[in-house]
């Protein structure tokens, strides 16, 4: 009997062994590729870009930039304390997303969890920051889990126009999703500079490929679509800002959408609002914000000011509920946004995961997670 069991726990630990192996190899694949050894032409031009100084991009805006060099002196410690504060308390409720047509001349939006979003504008239909892996990590072995489902699955989604991705981070950009895209789609992905280095090793056809820096433009799917400033940081490894980050505006014949991606509060975002505004619907990030990286993560007021500069009609908070990223509780970032707005009077819609908001008729808000707290 003795024997049997060792044998049994050597087939078992060789066997987790291999399962291991197997979920690790395509970690080399996830950690994408230093753009500037993919192609003289990408190099080139990620050199010209006025975001780019000393071998690396930079957050060229006037304010002084707090480095994010690593996790804080404590943080494990303090990630180990109070645990379920910072997890639904029970199942988050999601909505099956409309099978129906978009609109064909106004903005609808299905956020889909974390900063993943369907925006259809004028009938023209815009994936944000696609992640379908139960984990935003370089291996599904380790990392934060979702606490909830994606509504849909990759391969139910209706046909999209594009694909826009904000940064190279892993809760934004997510291989697995792109590789099944590239199959199941035809669209194609507009990136920040030196992304497309990472999409090429993933498979992505480069004629699918857009890659601009801050203030460039270019029209997919019969929409515009023009980078815009953020201030954050990018990185998939060790190796800090190599690829740029960003903002997008995508605007229709007189409908306009701004997806903010990652950020901390900068002034430009009047800027932005002045030149491209005002918009019918912001996707502003109110989650994982922490004083130890003021700069990078925008608070929930800091994204009711940045709507308000954008001239923004109805703010549609993104980068909560599905991964937990930061201390802060988690209905936390919801509840700030709320009494916020309530004080500022600023519209804003609180969507259910799958669940279709009309930017002209949004729904009362109804304070969903207010039971799972």
């Amino acid at each position: 009997m003795a024997g049997l069991r060792t044998a049994r726990r050597i087939l078992v630990g060789g066997a987790t062994l291999a399962a291991a192996g197997w979920a690790l190899r395509e970690v080399p694949a996830e950690l994408g590729v230093r753009p500037l050894t993919s192609g003289p032409e990408r190099a080139a031009r990620i050199r010209r870009s006025p975001q780019f100084r000393d071998g690396m991009f930079v957050n060229t805006m006037p304010e002084q930039t707090t480095l994010v060099s690593g996790p804080p002196v404590g943080l494990l410690g303090e990630l180990a304390k109070d645990k379920e504060q910072r997890r639904p308390a029970g199942l988050v409720p999601m909505r099956v997303p409309p099978s129906t047509s978009p609109p064909a001349d106004g903005v609808r939006a299905i956020w889909y969890g974390h900063a993943s979003t369907l925006v259809e504008i004028e009938g023209k239909r815009v994936l944000f920051d696609p992640v379908w892996s139960k984990r935003p990590s370089p291996s599904q072995l380790v990392g934060p889990k979702r606490h909830h489902p994606v509504p849909v699955a990759l391969g139910e989604l209706p046909q999209v126009d594009a694909i826009a991705i904000s940064h190279d981070h892993y809760d934004h950009l997510d291989m697995a999703t792109v590789r099944s895209l590239t199959r199941t789609q035809k669209a194609p992905f507009l990136v920040p500079l030196g992304i497309g280095a990472h999409l090429e090793r993933w498979g992505v056809p480069a004629y699918r490929i857009i890659e601009l820096d801050w203030d460039e433009e270019a029209e997919a799917g019969g929409l515009r679509f023009v980078a815009t400033a953020a201030r954050h940081f990018s990185g998939r490894t060790l190796t800090r800002n190599d690829t740029l980050w960003g903002s997008w505006v995508v605007t229709g014949k007189t409908r306009r959408v701004f997806y903010a991606g990652d950020s901390g509060y900068f002034e430009g975002y009047r800027g932005i609002g002045s030149a491209h505004g005002p918009f019918d619907l912001t996707l502003m990030p109110i989650g994982a914000y922490s004083p130890a990286w003021p700069d990078i993560h925008m608070t929930p007021e800091e994204a009711v000011n940045a709507h308000l500069d954008l001239g923004g009609k109805l703010l549609l908070p993104v980068h909560w509920a599905t991964f937990t990223l930061a201390l802060h509780p988690w209905a936390e970032p919801v509840e700030r946004l709320w009494r916020e707005a309530k004080a500022r009077d600023v519209k804003i819609a609180v969507p259910r995961p799958g669940e279709a908001v009309d930017a002209s008729a949004a729904p009362a808000v109804e304070g969903w997670w207010e039971m799972l707290h």
